[in-house]
C-alpha cells in the first residue's frame, strides 16, 4: 500500500490538470476560427466538442500506449454512464430541464444508432483495428451531415453559443493552444500512471478504475457548469452537450485506443457496462420522445423526479459493479 498515497496524488493533479488544459484548448482554439470566419455552428460542433472531449481522448491514447486499454474503455463508457446519471441527474434535481423538440428527431436517434453500432463492436468482448477504424469513419459522417442540417436549420442555441465564444489576440491564442495542449499531454500520462497502480494496490481492474474515478473525475467540470447554468437560468444546452460528448466518446474515445492496441475485453464490459449504458440512454431519449407524444407540447422538460431516478439508478449500477468486477 506504500504506492496507494502518491499514486492518488497523481490522479488528482493529473485530473487538475487535463481540466485545466482543455479549458485553455477550446477557448485558444474557438477564438482562432472565429477570427478565420469559421462558422459558429462548426466551432460548436467540432473545436468544443472536441476541445471537451479531449480529457478523455488525450487519457485514451496514453492508456493504449501504456497497455491499460481496459482503462480507455472503461473511461469511455464510465464517462457516458455519469454523463447521464449525474450530470443531468444532478442539473434536473436543481431545477427542470427544458428538451427541445429536435433532441428527439435528430440527436436522439443518431445516439441510439451509435450505442448500437458500438454494441455490435463490443459483443464479442474484442475490440479490434478493423470495428476501431469502422467507429472512426463514422465520426466525420455524423458531422458533416449535423453541420449541413444545423446551417440550413439555425437556431437559438447557435447564437447564445457564438456570444458566449471568448476572443482573444492571435498570439494568446496560439500560447493557449500549446500551453492547453502540452498541459492534457503531461497530465495524462501522470493520471494513468497514478490509475495503474491505485488499481494495483487496491486489487481492482483497470476496467473499474475508469468506469469510476477516471469518469467521473472527467465529468466534473461538466457536471459544475451545467449546474451553474441551471442556477442562471441557462440550462437548455446541458443536454445537446451531453448528447454530443457521448457519441464523441463511441466513436472517438473508445476506437482509438483499438487502432493503437487491438483489446481482448472481459466479458462483463458487454453484458454490464455497455448495457447500463445502453438503459441510460433510452431512458433519456424515451423520457423526452413519451413527454412529446403524450403532452403535444412545444417544449418537454426532464423533472426533478427524472433527476432523482436518474441519480438512484447510477449508483444502483455502482453497488452491481463492485461485486461484479
Amino acid at each position: 500500500m506504500s504506492g496507494l498515497i502518491p499514486a492518488s496524488g497523481a490522479l488528482i493533479i493529473g485530473l487538475i490538470g487535463l481540466v485545466w488544459g482543455a479549458d485553455r484548448f477550446i477557448i485558444a482554439a474557438a477564438s482562432s476560427a472565429k477570427k478565420l470566419g469559421i462558422s459558429p455552428i462548426v466551432i460548436g460542433l467540432t473545436i468544443v466538442a472536441f476541445g471537451t472531449s479531449a480529457p478523455e481522448v488525450i487519457v485514451s491514447v496514453n492508456a493504449a500506449l501504456q497497455d491499460a486499454g481496459e482503462l480507455a474503455i472503461g473511461n469511455a463508457l464510465g464517462s457516458n454512464l455519469a454523463n447521464i446519471g449525474l450530470v443531468l441527474g444532478i442539473t434536473a434535481l436543481v431545477a427542470p430541464m427544458p428538451a427541445q423538440r429536435h433532441l428527439v428527431s435528430q440527436e436522439g436517434p443518431a445516439l441510439i444508432l451509435v450505442t448500437i453500432l458500438t454494441g455490435l463492436c463490443l459483443y464479442n468482448a474484442r475490440l479490434g483495428r478493423a470495428e476501431s477504424i469502422l467507429m472512426l469513419l463514422v465520426l466525420p459522417l455524423l458531422l458533416w451531415a449535423t453541420i449541413k442540417y444545423k446551417k440550413a436549420h439555425p437556431d437559438q442555441e447557435e447564437k447564445e453559443f457564438t456570444e458566449e465564444i471568448i476572443e482573444v489576440s492571435t498570439r494568446a491564442a496560439i500560447v493557449g493552444f500549446l500551453v492547453g495542449l502540452i498541459t492534457m499531454l503531461l497530465a495524462s500520462r501522470v493520471l494513468v500512471w497514478g490509475a495503474k497502480i491505485v488499481a494495483f494496490e487496491l486489487g481492482m481492474s483497470e476496467l473499474v478504475i475508469g468506469l469510476t474515478v477516471l469518469a467521473i473525475g472527467t465529468s466534473l467540470p461538466e457536471l459544475a457548469a451545467s449546474v451553474a447554468g441551471a442556477l442562471r437560468g441557462h440550462h437548455d444546452i446541458a443536454i445537446g452537450n451531453v448528447f454530443g460528448s457521448n457519441m464523441f466518446n463511441f466513436l472517438l474515445v473508445m476506437p482509438i485506443a483499438g487502432v493503437i492496441s487491438p483489446l481482448q475485453l472481459e466479458p462483463m464490459v458487454f453484458f454490464r457496462d455497455y448495457l447500463a449504458v445502453c438503459l441510460f440512454t433510452i431512458a433519456l431519449v424515451g423520457t423526452i420522445a413519451f413527454k412529446y407524444r403524450r403532452n403535444c407540447i412545444e417544449t418537454a422538460y426532464l423533472s426533478r423526479r427524472f433527476g432523482l431516478i436518474m441519480i438512484a439508478t447510477y449508483f444502483t449500477y455502482f453497488i452491481i459493479l463492485v461485486p461484479t468486477s
